[in-house]
Parts: C-alpha cells; sequence; structure tokens
C-alpha cells in the first residue's frame, strides 16, 4: 500500500467512475484498476462494488476511505510543516461558502487578505451549507463559512459575526406605515422563502414565528435559489423578504422601489462562523483569515472576537 494507491480510491469514491478517476489521476483507466485491484487483493477486501453502470462503495470502502482521506491530510500536514520553518502562512486555503454569505462578504476580503498574507493561496467555492458539511467531511475543503451552529465532535468553529436581518418590502406597502415592524407584522406578511435547501430559509421562517412555508399566493410554490430572484420578486411586488446585513444595497433596492427595514428584533439575525476540522493543522492560518473577516466587516454587523 502507498499514497498513490489512497489517492486512487478517493478519486474513484468521489467520481463514482473509473475513467473519470483515471483521468484525474493522469493515469490510463487500466493501470488505475489494475492498481486498486492489487489493493484490495493485499488488503482481502472490496472496496468498491463495480457494474457495467455504476461503482458503489462497500461498507468495508467507506471505513478505508475515511482512514485514507486523513492519512492523506496527514502527510500534507507533514510538507506544511517543512514549509512552515519558511512562512507558516504560505500556500493554498480552501474556503467553502454558502450563497447567502459569498457574494457580499467575500470581495471585502480579497485584498487586504492578499495584503497581509502575500504567499497565501485562496481556494474559494460556493455551495449550501450540506454540501458544504460533506466536502469538510471528505477533506475537500479546510474551512467553511456557515451560518448555523454544527454539532458535530469532529468539527471545531471560529465565530466571526452576528449579522441582523433588515425586512425588504415593496414601496407603498401597508408596512411601510409603521414606525417599527413586529414579530406579529412578520407573521402576516406575505413572505418570499429561498429554497429548502438553503439555511437563510429556515432561518427567516423562525425570525417570522413560521412552522412551515407559506401554502398560499402567488408564490407559494417558489423555490428560489438566490437573495437577488427574491428582491426581484419585490421590485415586482409580489411579496416581501428578510435580507441579511451584508446583501442590503440601499441605493439599489430604493431605485427599484424596494424599501429596507432594520428590524429591532432580539432573535432577527444569524450567526456567521469559520467551520473546521478538528484534525485540521494549520489552526494558525484560520485564525488569521477570521482576524481579516473582523477587519473588513461593516458597522452594519456585530464583531465576535473571541474564538469558540
Amino acid at each position: 500500500m502507498n499514497l498513490r494507491d489512497l489517492k486512487y480510491i478517493l478519486a474513484v469514491a468521489e467520481t463514482r467512475h473509473f475513467g473519470r478517476a483515471a483521468e484525474r489521476c493522469f493515469v490510463s483507466q487500466p493501470t488505475l484498476s489494475g492498481q486498486i485491484k492489487k489493493l484490495e487483493d493485499e488488503l482481502d477486501v472490496v472496496i468498491f462494488e463495480r457494474t457495467n453502470r455504476s461503482v458503489e462503495i462497500t461498507p468495508v470502502g467507506e471505513e478505508i476511505l475515511h482512514h485514507a482521506r486523513l492519512a492523506l491530510e496527514q502527510t500534507a500536514a507533514i510538507e506544511q510543516v517543512a514549509h512552515a520553518h519558511q512562512d507558516p502562512l504560505a500556500g493554498p486555503l480552501r474556503i467553502g461558502a454558502i450563497p447567502t454569505i459569498s457574494p457580499y462578504l467575500v470581495p471585502l476580503l480579497l485584498r487586504p487578505l492578499r495584503a497581509r498574507c502575500p504567499k497565501l493561496q485562496l481556494v474559494l467555492s460556493e455551495e449550501i451549507t450540506d454540501t458544504l458539511l460533506t466536502r469538510l467531511s471528505h477533506h475537500e475543503i479546510d474551512a467553511a463559512l456557515l451560518a448555523t451552529p454544527v454539532e458535530d465532535s469532529d468539527l471545531a468553529a471560529i465565530e466571526l459575526f452576528d449579522e441582523p436581518f433588515w425586512l425588504a418590502h415593496p414601496t407603498g406597502h401597508p408596512l411601510q406605515q409603521r414606525a417599527e415592524i413586529s414579530a406579529a407584522d412578520l407573521e402576516s406578511c406575505e413572505l418570499l422563502l429561498l429554497a429548502d435547501g438553503h439555511c437563510l430559509a429556515h432561518q427567516v421562517m423562525e425570525v417570522c414565528r413560521l412552522s412551515q412555508r407559506p401554502s398560499q399566493g402567488e408564490m407559494a410554490d417558489l423555490r428560489a435559489s438566490s437573495l437577488e430572484t427574491l428582491l426581484q420578486l419585490v421590485s415586482a411586488g409580489f411579496g416581501c423578504t428578510l435580507v441579511p446585513a451584508l446583501a442590503v444595497r440601499e441605493t439599489w433596492m430604493r431605485d427599484h422601489g424596494i424599501v429596507s427595514r432594520q428590524l429591532h428584533l432580539p432573535d432577527a439575525y444569524r450567526r456567521i462562523s469559520l467551520v473546521y476540522r478538528r484534525s485540521f493543522p494549520r489552526r494558525q492560518v484560520l485564525e488569521r483569515f477570521a482576524e481579516v473577516v473582523r477587519d473588513q466587516l461593516p458597522d452594519s454587523v456585530r464583531s465576535l472576537g473571541a474564538a469558540a
């Protein structure tokens, strides 16, 4: 068994296809298939069940893959330790972010992060929470910017900031006459939500005291995948929505007939954290990344200075 074999089986597990795995590893398919068969013979187990149509991972294969990921991460850690004597903040850092954070926070960070860590290579990806957690557990990313607490003993979090929610409604909406928006007002307004896979949808429902998605109204069947879609619908007069503070663009919203109102409710916010594996060996670079995030935050959010 060697590290090359571990890379081969991980490539097959991630692509579920021997041909695509071989392309990823820059070898021929017979070479990759033969090497994996030798590994299975050496271990006297079957890692993959192969058919003409699919590749499935066996239960013992899942356990082997878990340890293979750890082994490769620790191998990378050895290389990073060696490089740390030259610059502990050099090399790639793979950060994932949910779609309701990434386009609003990441542009604030790129130049300051480059200035403070010129040898750091930031690799960004944008996915919904469940996908990011899966990729984190599979060691495909190093950390994730999330808006939901994670209950997993293998993961830890650096709390970054609390982000208030704002109400967005069309100009001339009855709520425009309210001096302050109450929880009861939110319960009664025609609410537009993101699709179920987005954690923001669940958070907005909690703030608005909704036990289930609205089932009546023109947009009851809406399954939007972006905040931009929701705001365009608000602009067209189809309802109201809650917007995280970093996504509020008051001038653009005003020009498009949208009124943005800050909510003064105790639970009308979400907490943003940087979630990572406890086994991740480069905690220092995550702390530096967190420092840059906190330093670049606008006044519309509340920075959390302590790490959790």
